[in-house]
């Protein structure tokens, strides 16, 4: 580090001003008004310069000879500037001493210093006295320490505390760091009083900073500044015009026995912290300030017993104070945007997973790193009609806010999608023009499967997604043979879907390229480990038993190692209990005035073989109201089914597109008061359009007629 850019130390070639004491810090040095000595080249070519003089010893003239005995003391170049101080003899093999300036005479009758003592200007120094320039250099390394220090935190706390721990008691025995309550972000434009707030505050602790540099502090009485937050204010409103606010304005830090200071210390601790203040100049108050504006204040405290603050060091003070409000400027503004990228992050994923009737979901999201903790990984469960669930995972190239935007629309149009009912072959080929409207290099895998409970089947369409795990009741794991395809964003690829077994009991794993592939593995290996994974799993529960479905998500994130954490993890565990054929009633009812009564008298029969006759007159009240809506406007049989499981559910379809409204019925109305008494009766109620019509469905509690 420049110590010229801190101690202000001359550059030049200087002499000592008559009159003045050298060890004066400023000032002590003149530039000489002395012209330099003209060299004269004699007639051998050698450059005459004129000899440097010893400390000691008579200097030499022009036309005498020097002394040529060794001398019994080291021997000291008389010198100003810091950079040039070399000893005049060099020892054997090293390197030459820079000659002597011209136009420096030399300092006849000085006395030796001590070698532990002798400093690079070549003055003497008073015995057991440090010296001005020996505290600057000091200082410097002090400065430099410190802020590296500092700048090791990454959140706000780190940093007051390296802040802290850097200076106590290396420069100070204690400190009180204050910031603005709440810290202002960026451009933002605080609106109402300034407020500070004691953050922290530390005093000598009993083991010593191993990187002090200035000479350490005696042992602290334990009595002595213990109590510095107990007699502090904790919150100080600066009031404009304010002694404070003046002191806080002027950004220089200042001593507490200066007039501004002594008005503005009460303000900012409070009338009993006053007493905290030591006289003379041991205490600094030093504003904190950042890129645009005073975030905070330091004070810095010394004990009576020890040295007084120096003017020097306030600009010790001053790079402290510098350095540790620019570090909590850039803490407070990665705070936000880490907030921003948690918030951006969980927004994009669903927070909770849907109940959907005959399976069973769980899930699983690890960001690459926690430093970047957005990616373009997603998972989602749909529900569908039908009792239908469709299952999606996705991956955008990359893990940054971006990836994590293009993410959001395409689970978005994915959603949308699903509400259409679109086989999952279409679903890829719409988020493929998606993605080629958003630009021509958004890039993303996704795998969209839909399952039907009651027919046990699956049907997958991927595009260029790592194949889904299939665990199955008995142990046994298969990766699923689904074409690969291509990603999503290519464009002009057709997708292929395949129709799979779903048996009851078994569970289908969907996850991203993260878990299977590292710079360690490649993701066939990373398959076969996974598979490996939950075989294994499934083992220790037996082959008549799945393993619980949260605990085997766990088991899948434990097999990854320290060097695969390259991408972002997204993972869905879907568990297939399916409905069973017994417990649904399925029927075609012609479009004719008679399906109404038809469809109560299916209904009450099914009920009465459940065993749910008391929701006999509920069930057969919403149907005819449902069955006769769909049998005016439709041209092809309705369908009309009943499902039980945990709650009673009734669908009826119809090839009319129009969903049904809900709305107030007038007194002088004939109809439009069907889905008015399936609002008030039924436990859940809706509509989705399909593509060959819309279902219209509600849902009972079994047990209570009332819904």
């Amino acid at each position: 580090m420049d110590s010229r850019g801190v101690t202000e130390q001359p550059t030049s070639y200087e002499r000592p001003e008559a009159g003045v004491d050298p060890a004066e810090p400023r000032g002590a040095l003149a530039r000489s008004s002395a012209p330099r000595a003209t060299s004269t080249r004699p007639s051998g070519g050698g450059a005459a310069l004129p000899a440097q003089a010893r400390t000691g010893e008579t200097p030499s003239t022009p036309g005498t000879t020097a002394p040529s005995g060794p001398s019994k003391e080291p021997p000291v170049i008389v010198g100003n500037g810091p950079e040039h101080a070399q000893p005049s003899v060099a020892e054997p093999d090293a390197h030459r001493p820079r000659p002597a300036p011209e136009a420096i005479p030399p300092q006849p009758g000085a006395e030796q210093p001590p070698a532990s003592a002798e400093r690079r200007t070549g003055q003497g120094v008073q015995p057991g006295r440090p010296t001005p320039m020996r505290r600057d250099g000091d200082r410097l390394r002090f400065v430099g320490a410190a802020t590296r220090r500092i700048a090791r935190g990454i959140d706000l706390d780190e940093i007051v505390m390296g802040l802290c721990r850097a200076t106590v008691p290396t420069f100070s025995d204690a400190i009180l760091v204050y910031l603005r309550d709440p810290l202002p972000v960026g451009d933002e434009r605080p609106t109402g009083p300034v407020v500070l707030r004691l953050r922290r505050t530390d005093r000598i602790p009993e083991e010593r900073d191993t990187e002090g540099f200035l000479p350490p502090a005696p042992p602290a009485d334990p009595a002595e500044l213990s109590g510095l937050s107990a007699v502090t204010a904790e919150l100080c409103e600066v009031r404009p015009g304010g002694a404070l606010a003046e002191v806080l304005r002027g950004v220089r830090p200042v001593f507490a026995d200066a007039p501004a200071a002594r008005a503005a210390l009460p303000e900012l601790l409070g009338e009993e912290g006053e007493s905290i203040i030591p006289d003379g100049q041991r205490a600094i108050l030093a504003p904190l300030r950042g890129r645009r504006r005073v975030i905070g204040a330091a004070v810095f405290l010394r004990r009576p017993e020890r040295l007084a603050f120096e003017p020097d060091d306030l600009l010790v003070a001053a790079q402290l104070a510098t350095h540790s409000a620019l570090g909590i400027d850039k803490a407070v503004l990665y705070g936000r945007e880490a907030y921003i990228a948690d918030e951006l992050q969980r927004t994009m994923l669903p927070e909770t997973l849907p109940r959907p009737t005959g399976v069973r979901l769980a899930s699983r999201y690890l960001p690459a790193a926690e430093t970047a903790r957005v990616g373009g990984d997603w998972y989602d469960a749909i529900p569908l009609p039908g009792s239908r669930v469709a299952l999606v995972v996705g991956d955008v190239m990359g893990h940054s806010m971006t990836s994590a935007a293009i993410m959001g629309q395409l689970r978005t149009t994915a959603q949308t999608l699903a509400g259409l009912d679109l086989p999952p072959q279409e679903v890829l080929h719409h988020l493929d023009e998606q993605a080629q409207r958003l630009g021509t290099d958004r890039m993303a895998t996704c795998l969209y499967a839909v399952y039907d409970p009651v027919a046990h089947r699956i049907t997958i369409a991927n595009a260029g997604h790592p194949p889904p795990v299939l665990l199955h009741l008995g142990g046994h794991a298969e990766v699923l043979r689904v074409p690969a395809g291509a990603p999503i964003g290519v464009g002009g690829v057709d997708f292929e879907a395949v129709e799979l077994d779903a048996p009851a009991g078994a569970t289908l794993l969907l996850y991203t390229d993260g878990l299977v592939e590292s710079r360690l593995r490649d993701v066939w290996t990373g398959i076969e480990q996974l598979r490996e994974k939950l075989a294994a799993t499934a083992q220790l529960t037996g082959p008549d038993h799945p393993p619980p479905l949260e605990a085997l998500c766990d088991d899948v994130l434990d097999m990854l190692g320290p060097g695969d954490r390259d991408d972002d993890i997204a993972l869905l565990a879907a568990r297939f209990d399916g409905i069973a054929p017994s417990d649904v009633a399925y029927w075609h009812l012609d479009p004719e005035d008679a399906a109404p009564g038809r469809a109560r008298r299916l209904a009450r029969g099914a009920l009465s073989g459940w065993g749910m006759e008391e929701l006999t007159d509920s069930v057969e009240l919403l149907v005819s109201e449902i069955v006769t809506n769909a049998v005016r406007y439709a041209s092809r049989p309705v369908t009309l089914r009943l499902l039980r499981t945990d709650v009673l559910r009734c669908e009826v379809g119809d090839d009319v597109p129009q969903l049904p409204r809900l709305r107030q019925a007038r007194a002088t109305d004939e109809d439009g008061r069907g889905l008015y008494l399936v609002n008030r009766l039924a436990r859940r109620w809706g509509a989705t359009r399909l593509s060959t019509g819309k279902v219209v469905w509600f849902e009972l509690n079994r047990g209570s007629a009332a819904g």
